[in-house]
């Protein structure tokens, strides 16, 4: 197939979704560029100061627990077990379940081993260690939230791609996005990790989720 007949092939609606998703990928990287030159210049970040501080004028006993119980939903541990459990669900009830099930491990495995890699590159220490919130090793980015990043956000993607009513569709994609979100608010308010941390693993997270998912969807479009 030649560029112009996949030029016809593909509708604008498609270019529109492809040119966002783009800048996207574009925007993350590049915030999160920005965190990381400001981070190896060893500059204190003004609202990581002012996030603690809010932190420490709202804390109770209750959102003590609350945020113990939504920070083990971006563990390690956690999301290990639901991704065997997501991959084994796509095998055997979901179409095209080969490529979605590799892309899907590519984009878990991927994001653990960026992480891990820019975590020893930077060498932030965190605010706290404290072993019983997973706040141990370097802080910069915050592991927990690139991982649900990814994780939540492919559960996203599936559910768009799925025949669900598109009320459905969207209930799921708000309550997962806020899920992503509280995650990465519980790991600044247990004191493990600074909030830069926590937006550049979400930049981080949300980049290579998406191209993943462009390179999956690709992958499709040329297999049929």
């Amino acid at each position: 197939m030649n560029i112009q007949k996949i030029m016809n092939f593909i509708s604008n609606k498609s270019y529109i979704y492809i040119i966002i998703l783009f800048l996207i990928i574009i925007s993350s990287v590049y915030i999160f560029v920005e965190f990381a030159d400001h981070l190896l210049e060893e500059e204190k970040f003004f609202f990581d100061r002012e996030v603690r501080q809010y932190v420490n004028a709202v804390s109770t006993g209750t959102l003590d627990s609350v945020f113990t119980f939504i920070t083990e939903l971006g563990s390690v541990r956690f999301i290990t077990v639901c991704s065997i459990m997501l991959s084994t669900f796509l095998f055997f009830f979901y179409r095209s379940r080969k490529w979605r099930i590799v892309y899907f491990l590519v984009a878990i495995i991927g994001i653990g081993i960026l992480t891990k890699t820019l975590k020893v590159l930077f060498e932030r220490k965190r605010p706290n260690i404290l072993e019983h919130y997973d706040g141990t090793g370097f802080s910069f980015p915050s592991g927990h939230s690139t991982g649900s990043m990814v994780f939540y956000g492919f559960i996203v993607y599936l559910t768009i791609r799925s025949h669900l009513q598109l009320s459905v569709k969207w209930l799921f994609g708000v309550l997962l996005s806020i899920l992503i979100l509280l995650i990465g608010f519980s790991r600044v308010y247990l004191g493990v990790h600074y909030a830069s941390d926590v937006i550049a693993g979400h930049l981080l997270g949300l980049g290579w989720l998406v191209s993943c998912v462009l390179i999956l969807e690709y992958t499709l479009w040329r297999k049929k």
